[in-house]
């Protein structure tokens, strides 16, 4: 897919500066899935969406910038989460969204992100977030920048929470199946490198 001017132009966050508990401390993003870091199944499919593609990181620098425009990283050294990437990433956008990703769920495809920005679209002064059942995904979002003071205040505040942020400022949702694939996160040794004989 290669960028349309039709659609929401967005500077795209990649989100890779977690502290890796579930996987043991491992920097996550550069995990190997299906032959390949996990960072380089999401970056094939946004490279050609946009011109500023951000990567959140905290370790492995030099690997990282092979993917991305700009890195961003925590400014402080305790994996706050995912809000302090965030935080970063809308300071640092030139375009006046900001798609964010999840670097361990390397299933996303064109026609999510395709879905979250015509949504975003049309609701140009608030949040999308994908949302399925009864549960939102706060780390799969399209945030306005003019909100970066917003979450700022918020940070600073004490608020660590994403979800309850984007809901604040009247988040709407892109609604997805309850069991979608593209939503899953390899997010343990067992989802990243299953049993053989089960399917991944």
């Amino acid at each position: 897919m290669s960028v349309e001017s039709s659609r929401l132009p967005c500077s795209i966050l990649l989100l890779a500066g977690g502290r890796g508990q579930r996987m043991g401390g491992e920097d996550k993003g550069l995990l190997q899935w299906r032959g390949q870091p996990l960072i380089a199944h999401l970056h094939q499919s946004v490279r050609p969406l946009t011109d500023d593609l951000i990567i959140s990181c905290n370790r492995n620098h030099a690997r990282y910038a092979a993917y991305a425009d700009r890195l961003v990283s925590d400014d402080s050294a305790d994996f706050p989460g995912p809000l302090a990437g965030i935080r970063a990433g809308l300071f640092a956008a030139s375009h006046g969204h900001l798609l964010v990703l999840p670097c361990d769920a390397p299933l996303i495809d064109a026609r999510l992100v395709a879905d979250l920005r015509a949504i975003a679209q049309r609701n140009l002064q608030v949040p999308v977030m994908v949302r399925h059942g009864e549960f939102w995904e706060p780390l799969l979002c399209i945030i306005p920048t003019a909100l970066k003071d917003q979450v700022e205040r918020a940070w600073q505040a004490g608020e660590r929470s994403p979800r309850k942020i984007l809901l604040q400022h009247g988040a709407v949702g892109l609604e997805c199946p309850e069991d979608d694939p593209r939503l899953a996160n390899l997010n343990t040794p067992e989802l990243l490198h299953p049993p053989a004989g089960m399917s991944e």
